[in-house]
């Protein structure tokens, strides 16, 4: 998905690197929104004044400066757009309080669990056996996110319906990665064998604009 090119004086910037899956989670939910904003590409080993400034406690990215005031973390991103501009685009979140529940329980799951034993596909394992293993422990995560995806989808096109909300924005952050891992493992982490409804939904997410 490609950003929206951003008026001279748009209120609306975006600090990240093209390559973190937390940035490609906060343009797409701005995307989503259909709000215009500006993007700029910081270099995490020279950080900039601005980001430093910006996120003093974490010194990361991506943090989203909306008429100068940053909000950082790419979920909390998420969900602060879908609130400051309610009116611009479909609601990341259901009004339903039960549903927003559950749909925050699974996007936090995303990095509790999926984040959390995907990360060992890169870091901590030197061999390709482990590397493997680690892949193969990814597929048993995403078979709760299959569950999770025929519990939130009501048997629609995404996890948030018929558009795509928070969980979607949340875990299709990550389908870069993911679909590296398997070139990297020789695994079908998102395999239509094991998570049909999953594997189907990637490739509704990805041919969105």
């Amino acid at each position: 998905m490609a950003g929206r090119e951003a008026d001279k004086d748009q209120e609306l910037k975006l600090l990240g690197v093209w390559s973190s899956p937390f940035v490609i989670r906060a343009r797409v939910a701005l995307n989503l929104k259909g709000l215009a904003y500006r993007y700029v590409e910081d270099d995490l080993d020279n950080k900039s004044e601005l980001l430093l400034a910006s996120n003093p406690v974490h010194r990361k990215v991506p943090v989203l400066l909306h008429d100068g005031r940053p909000v950082c973390e790419s979920r909390i991103i998420a969900e602060y757009v879908d609130e400051a501009f309610p009116a611009s685009g479909p609601r990341l979140l259901p009004a339903d309080p039960y549903r927003r529940a559950v749909a925050r329980f699974w996007a936090s799951n995303v990095n509790d669990k999926l984040f959390t034993t995907w990360i060992h596909v890169y870091i901590g394992r030197t061999s390709e056996e482990d590397r493997v293993e680690a892949a193969r422990q990814v597929v048993a995560v995403l078979e709760k996110f299959e569950q999770a995806f025929e519990e939130c989808s009501g048997g629609k096109a995404f996890f948030g319906g018929d558009a795509a909300g928070l969980v979607d924005v949340v875990l299709g952050g990550f389908l870069g990665w993911l679909r590296a891992s398997e070139v990297m493992c020789g695994v079908a982490v998102i395999d239509p064998a094991k998570t049909p409804l999953l594997a189907a939904w990637a490739d509704r997410f990805a041919a969105l604009d």
